[in-house]
């Protein structure tokens, strides 16, 4: 909404500085004012803060708003930070001149930042441009470079956000506050700007602003309640500790957690130190000891999963190690600390993540989790309870789960003993509830992972053996290739083709994510459509070496399980571990290549180049036979609705003959009534008394319902059972003749009405069964008798 000054002096300029986190605002603001009135450096702003001063003539309203991560996709924000970020702009009524958008020129502004700051501004809409400004900061990185030379050098990402504003921007050196006419030229850049505005300014929108300021305050209401029961139930399980639990002698906690939430900072926060190990990745479960006050403390920290990743798709030894860890404080935790991150979402997704790999450890142990919500800090003003309420359902049914047991920590603030007493506290409070009693995990857990790591072990010594072996081997062909004259000759002919092919195909697999079955048949897919002889060019490529830790490659192959195994001996134990992380490690691309000559060596120096003609038939190939199963996945559906349909209206009708004998006998609630109700399939929804005829109607109602959609789903499933499908193959190759095109589609469409004849049926344990001919147990003889034999030899 753009709005005209209303008895406002020109001299009056509002200012909203906002831009990611670290980029300088509060010191450019400080730099503007000419005064330092806000605090920087080390100290994060949490929530919006507005300063006046008068610089210059011009009554200055700064607003200095809280940073937004460069990393953070906005799904990845609190819905909390999204709502105060549209109302940063009303901290300034009746709304800001110019917003500052803060970029440091110290760093590379990336396409992944460009994305968080266009995500960012979407939120306060289109308009926001007309009345932003870029504001480079760290202008000392600059020495003799200029800013143009440098938006140029950056590349796209900073020429586009130069473009979105107008072209207007403006340099700070924040180490150089008394030079007082970099302010002096800003201020007449806004100046200008603002004329070309003709004074109009930013102003949120009132049902924006309505609509969140009511959210706002119902998350305020519920926060209170929140945190008036959470003390009840804190006060409670304190009446529960005796003289002998006060205080406990020892407490033994497990650590849980995603990656980079800050597992490892909870333990040096409990024990009140800083570990030099601290942000480094926990590849292992540890565990450390200590005595907080009177208190032994058993602190087993595990690794973590990634963030909004269900335990599915962790890999083995990460998990093993989490259910490691249970075994590290025996005979067991009396509580596992579930570590959330307060400065970021947590959705549906990040829900499913925590529950399947909490409940790998066991069952029945919720009442043995507590959340600990790391980054304090970052909350400012607002509670931990207005952040577990304005998150939404996902994040309040987990609370909910833990028995609406949490803690909040201020990591930063290591040496705050006070949240730390207050954190045993709460423990100590809950271990009591359970009294005293610890969760004791299953011993052949343990034994099952041990066997397991032993199996581990002797495949992967097998499996490197066998590998250096093979590069021994090599070793002699590479040598003896080089001084030959008919393979260099091969190789000068080969780069004179269209296209000349490949030496080697790098198939890259991640190791921080399980390569699971539905993996390896994509992939297989994938590469059957090329000659078989691409496996002789391939090298799996292993990326994010950092996960191995101390493991070796092999180890991890063989903890893994079939699919990667079934992946390695394909490429016949070709492949290599590269740490990304490591880029200034030239040992590990030197090794590859070394890798790639042995195996280009033993390939004679050839080259892989496919065959694009039957690469595109075996395209065409794969999408018929996904035609063909989707065609018979559809009819056996149908079948099976036709089925469930016969059930539920036959059920109704039983219902329906019941409820009129009742009618008829005026019979309420009694044996004889239970026994048919109970033999017609009904269930009680509870254990009070009602009249049977209204529940059977309300049965009888749901099945109605029940009834119409299986209808309906039939009605239409004919229309979708045979699809049109021209337009779906892809084009033929110039080469294929246009009898062979015909032929195939002859052959295609008599698969498809053979299909629609297909008889299915109902066994004697309604089983279904498909009507094959009765003189043999194959689909051979089942296919029309002038259907080509050619056209059915392919793999289903």
């Amino acid at each position: 909404m753009e709005n005209s000054p209303e008895n406002m002096s020109s001299s009056d300029i509002r200012l909203v500085l906002i831009g990611g986190r670290w980029s300088g605002k509060s010191s450019s603001a400080n730099t503007i004012l000419r005064k330092e009135r806000f605090d920087c450096g080390q100290v994060r702003t949490a929530q919006a803060e507005v300063r006046h001063e008068v610089v210059e003539g011009r009554k200055l309203i700064v607003v200095d708003a809280p940073g937004w991560g460069s990393h953070l996709r906005l799904t990845e924000i609190p819905e909390g930070d999204k709502q105060r970020f549209k109302l940063n702009a009303s901290k300034c009524p009746p709304g800001p001149s110019v917003f500052l958008l803060v970029v440091p020129v110290d760093s590379s502004f990336s396409a992944e930042q460009r994305t968080a700051m266009e995500l960012h501004m979407k939120l306060l809409g289109e308009r926001v441009w007309r009345f932003t400004m870029v504001l480079f900061t760290c202008g000392d990185y600059l020495v003799k470079k200029t800013i143009e030379q440098h938006i140029e050098s950056e590349g796209a990402a900073l020429m586009w956000l130069i473009e979105k504003c107008g072209n207007r921007y403006h340099v700070f050196n924040n180490k150089d506050k008394s030079d007082s006419s970099q302010v002096s030229e800003l201020l007449q850049k806004i100046d200008q700007m603002v004329a070309n505005n003709d004074g109009r300014y930013y102003k949120v929108d009132e049902q924006t602003l309505t609509i969140i300021t009511k959210k706002q305050q119902e998350v305020a209401e519920r926060a209170k309640e929140r945190q008036r029961k959470a003390e009840e139930q804190r006060r409670a399980a304190m009446t529960l500790i005796t003289e002998d639990m006060n205080p406990f002698p020892e407490l033994r906690l497990i650590l849980l957690g995603c990656r980079s939430v800050g597992k490892t900072s909870v333990g040096n926060t409990i024990f009140g130190f800083k570990d030099q190990e601290e942000g480094k990745r926990t590849a292992h479960s540890v565990v450390r000891q200590g005595f907080v006050d009177q208190t032994k403390v058993t602190l087993v920290d595990t690794p973590g999963w990634w963030k909004g990743f269900p335990a599915l798709d962790t890999p083995e030894a990460i998990k093993e190690e989490m259910m490691s860890g249970l075994f590290l404080c025996p005979p067991g935790p009396h509580l596992f600390l579930l570590v959330i991150d307060a400065d970021a979402s947590f959705n549906v997704k990040h829900l499913d993540a925590v529950t399947t790999h909490v409940e790998l450890l066991g069952d029945d142990l919720w009442e043995h989790v507590m959340i600990v919500f790391t980054r304090g800090d970052w909350l400012g003003t607002h509670t931990i309870e207005e952040y577990i309420e304005g998150e939404g359902e996902a994040l309040r049914s987990l609370v909910e789960r833990c028995g609406n047991r949490y803690h909040v920590l201020n990591n930063k603030n290591w040496k705050d003993g006070a949240q730390v007493a207050e954190l045993l506290e709460k423990i100590s409070g809950t271990v009591a509830r359970n009294g005293g009693k610890c969760f004791v995990p299953d011993e052949q857990l343990l034994s099952a992972i041990e066997e397991k790591q032993r199996r581990v072990q002797q495949g992967a010594l097998l499996r490197q053996s066998q590998v250096q072996e093979m590069r021994r081997s090599l070793r002699g062909w590479r040598e003896s290739s080089r001084c030959s004259v008919e393979i260099d000759k091969e190789i000068a002919e080969g780069l004179t083709m269209n296209p000349p092919g490949v030496h080697t195909v790098l198939l890259v697999i991640p190791l921080d994510l399980t390569f699971r079955e539905v993996h390896r048949v994509a992939l297989e897919e994938h590469m059957n459509l090329f000659d078989p002889i691409i496996w002789k060019h391939t090298i799996v490529l292993f990326t994010h070496g950092d996960r191995l830790a101390d493991r070796s490659i092999e180890e991890h192959i063989e903890q893994e399980g079939l699919p990667l195994r079934w992946l390695v001996d394909k490429c016949e134990n070709k492949y290599h571990v590269v740490n990304n992380l490591q880029k200034s490690d030239a040992s590990q691309v030197s090794e590859l290549f070394d890798k790639i000559e042995e195996m280009a060596a033993a390939n004679g120096n050839r080259l892989f180049c496919p065959d694009i003609h039957s690469v595109h038939l075996k395209i065409s190939e794969k999408l018929n036979r996904k035609q063909l199963k989707d065609v018979l996945k559809k009819k056996l559906e149908k079948e099976y609705r036709r089925r469930e349909l016969e059930l539920m209206t036959g059920f109704r009708d039983t219902l329906v003959q019941l409820q009129e004998e009742i009618r008829q006998s005026g019979a309420t609630v009694g044996d004889t009534t239970k026994s048919l109700v109970k033999s017609s399939g009904f269930k009680k929804k509870n254990r009070k008394e009602k009249n049977v005829d209204t529940k059977i109607s309300q049965e009888i109602e749901e099945m109605e319902k029940k009834i119409k959609t299986c209808n309906t789903f039939l009605q239409g499933s004919m229309e979708a059972l045979f699809p049109d499908l021209k337009g779906d193959s892809p084009a033929p190759s110039i080469a294929e003749s246009r009898t062979d095109q015909m032929r195939s589609t002859r052959h295609f469409n008599k698969v498809l009405d053979w299909l629609s004849h297909l008889q299915i049926n109902t066994g004697v344990d309604n089983q279904f069964t498909l009507n094959f001919s009765e003189a043999t147990s194959g689909y051979k003889s089942a296919f029309p008798p002038d259907f080509g034999q050619e056209s059915v030899q392919g793999e289903w």
